[in-house]
């Protein structure tokens, strides 16, 4: 525009100094009167282009409305601020902003007053960003009349393009995403690098995601944000700031798509749209394990038969505590001695294995309940990998393609410390030989449930390998997930992602033997984060923590660990209470498993009903009865089981004391302990519970 007004005041000096002048003869005196008039004009148009260019600066940079609406829905609406670079999804009165997303990932360049190239379609929303990225947005129906949903969909131009998008944590609270070491709740808490969002192996990788993950994300403002499944994404996480979506930069150009829906307010938002993240029918895992306490078996053994014999010993002792029936959980060692003893780790064909199936007597371990341990990988030194290579089976491995013949070379990777190789789960022969190995095992030791660990982590990626289509980021897992359901519904994984559907129990991640968030205080933002994402079937991490692999000997945390766990699904121990405590304390560990089985157990199995109908967590936050009441978004040392009991457990060290605060207004709880009651929507301060109490208060009305 300042170009059109330059060349319109040039022509027309133009057109005037070309117009004919009559000769006429004047006086010296007019002449001077003519020349005095001829500079006045100069003058004059001199200041008339200055005038409009400045009016024209002012327009663009000062004058220009900062946002510009570009889709407008029945009552929200997606606006631009050209100066934040800025998608920011408002209201329509403008009142209430539920969320802004930072596109400032491109050049840094003054952004005009947007048009939208798709014309007059007042759903759609298309725009070319400086030659760098395709901008489509559309306005989409939601899955219930009360929600509107914006489809964004960025397309790199070029190869060398990343394409970037943060949502700004400012008055929004966070939920969902990926587990992480130390679980915080929200995750606006958290602060993690930008990396492939994929489940990492822990062990390996302590800063990576791991364990439990979904591409959704839930905002407090009744926002969703769901990535599609297929897009290959990083996240990153800057703590009270935003977190990040952004595609990979590579020569295939990936997209960055994302649907962003707004509901009521964030219950509403999650029952609406997380509850669905998965469109098949949900199945019900084995609930017997719930009444069952798990006793980690971790003593070390050279012989099947000393495993036995120690196995024997341990189930007696927990008899002679009167610690009720449990079921011992055998690590993948121990399982080992057990199957090298029977010869279930030679792959030969089903007769020779038929012979094999009586070749020992296990009653002695055949009265015992107890589950076992395997994982996909296998050591190299080992005689099931020596026999397939003998037996030309390379590709039951994850392997490269020899560039000189047509044999794949098994691709080296380390497990527990050994050089192992990993189970080509791409492979139909691979999966089903694996599987029937695992079945014939499990039937011949007689073991009540199965537990697969180490499902998590890209092995080609970990190798810096491009890895084949077929397992790009998380495929193995998905596939490794489908195998174990296949086994029935008494399976139990590491990790697992789109797979909440499936009739599995959840091993969640090992925690340190301390109070931090990578320790107890993290024990609460797991649940309700696993929970919220749909895997409410879980398996805490043992009283006390595994990750330091020692026996745990403070009695405060061993008390505070057994309170929390109490009030969820299983109850898991690696340190009985007779190496941790004093006798009072294994005296208060049999009180606790009674009031899991008693209690507990009917209240999970109750709101498993809601969880299979609707999909809506057993698991809750306070703000599921409170959804507009920002005191309850970053409460993160409380939780409901469904809409009946809240447990408040001291989580802090020393503490006898805490603040309680009880959710829904015009509800009324009552205290189990005192009988007390109190209403909905108020802070309890300085509430007194001793060392042996934890607070539990059920609805009233």
């Amino acid at each position: 525009m300042k170009l059109c007004f330059t060349d319109s005041f040039q022509f027309l000096l133009r057109n005037r100094n070309q117009s004919p002048i009559p000769e006429v003869t004047w006086d010296s005196g007019l002449k001077e009167m003519n020349e005095t008039w001829k500079g006045a004009i100069a003058c004059l148009g001199v200041a008339v282009f200055f005038v409009m260019t400045i009016g024209i600066i002012y327009w663009q940079v000062v004058d220009q409305p900062n946002k510009n609406w570009i889709l407008r829905g029945n009552t929200s609406g997606l606006i631009w601020e050209r100066r934040s670079l800025s998608l920011v999804l408002q209201t329509l009165s403008e009142e209430k902003t539920l969320v802004e997303i930072n596109v400032g990932n491109f050049p840094d360049m003054e952004q005009p007053f947007v048009k939208n190239l798709c014309w007059l379609n007042k759903t759609e929303f298309c725009y070319t960003w400086d030659a760098t990225a395709d901008l489509e947005i559309s306005l989409e129906a939601g899955p219930s009349a009360g929600t509107e949903c914006y489809r964004i969909n960025w397309t790199p131009l070029h190869c060398k393009v990343t394409l970037k998008d943060c949502f700004s944590m400012t008055n929004v609270s966070w939920y969902g995403g990926a587990s992480i070491r130390a679980q915080h709740w929200p995750l606006n808490k958290v602060n993690t690098k930008s990396q492939p969002f994929v489940i990492s192996n822990l062990t390996k990788n302590p800063t990576g995601y791991g364990s439990v993950l979904e591409k959704y994300f839930l905002g407090s403002t009744g926002v969703t944000v769901t990535v599609a499944p297929d897009v290959p994404i990083s996240l990153s996480v800057e703590s009270n700031r935003h977190f990040c979506l952004e595609s990979p930069s590579s020569i295939s150009m990936f997209p960055l798509q994302y649907m962003v829906c707004i509901s009521q307010n964030i219950t509403s938002a999650h029952q609406e749209v997380g509850s669905q993240l998965s469109e098949q029918e949900r199945r019900l895992p084995n609930t017997d394990i719930l009444g069952l306490p798990i006793w980690r078996h971790y003593k070390a053994a050279d012989s099947a038969a000393k495993m036995e014999r120690g196995l024997r010993s341990f189930f007696n002792r927990l008899k002679r505590h009167h610690l009720g029936e449990g079921l011992i959980a055998l690590n993948e060692h121990s399982t080992m001695l057990l199957s090298n003893a029977d010869h279930m780790h030679l792959p030969m064909a089903s007769r020779k294995m038929h012979a094999l199936r009586h070749t020992r007597d296990p009653s002695l371990i055949k009265p015992l309940k107890f589950s076992i341990t395997l994982s996909p990988y296998t050591s190299i030194n080992s005689q099931l990998f020596l026999m397939s290579l003998q037996e030309g089976k390379e590709n039951y491995w994850l392997s490269l393609q020899s560039k000189f013949d047509s044999h794949p070379t098994p691709l080296l990777t380390k497990w527990k410390g050994q050089f192992s190789v990993r189970l080509n789960v791409t492979n139909d022969a691979a999966r089903n030989w694996y599987m029937d190995r695992v079945s014939l095992l499990w039937q011949r030791l007689g073991a009540q449930y199965v537990t697969f660990e180490g499902a998590e982590g890209n092995t080609f990626a970990e190798q810096t390998v491009q890895p084949p289509k077929e397992l790009e980021g998380d495929k193995y897992i998905g596939i490794f997930a489908l195998m174990a359901a296949t086994l029935g519904n008494s399976t139990i994984i590491s990790a697992v992602t789109r797979s909440n559907h499936l009739p599995l129990f959840i091993q969640m991640t090992p925690l340190q033997s301390d109070w931090s968030y990578a320790g107890l205080k993290g024990i609460i933002p797991s649940v309700l984060h696993y929970s919220l994402l749909g895997y409410n079937f879980f398996i805490p991490d043992a009283v006390g923590g595994t990750l330091a692999n020692e026996f745990l000997t403070e009695e405060e945390l061993y008390i505070r660990w057994l309170q929390i766990v109490t009030f969820l699904p299983v109850m898991s121990f690696s340190t009985p209470p007779w190496v941790c405590c004093d006798e009072w304390v294994l005296n208060l560990t049999r009180q606790y498993i009674q009031r899991h089985q008693d209690f507990v157990v009917p209240l999970i199995v109750k709101f498993s009903k809601e969880w299979l109908s609707w999909g809506y967590p057993i698991f809750r936050p306070l703000w599921w009865l409170s959804p507009n009441d920002p005191v309850t978004f970053t409460i993160d040392d409380e939780f409901l089981i469904g809409d009946e009991v809240l447990i408040a457990p001291i989580t802090e060290q020393g503490r006898v004391q805490r603040d309680i605060y009880l959710p829904g207004e015009g509800l009324t709880w009552m205290d189990t302990n005192t009988a007390q009651v109190f209403d909905g929507g108020t802070l309890i301060r300085n509430y007194s519970v001793s060392l042996v109490e934890v607070p539990v208060f059920v609805k009233a009305s």
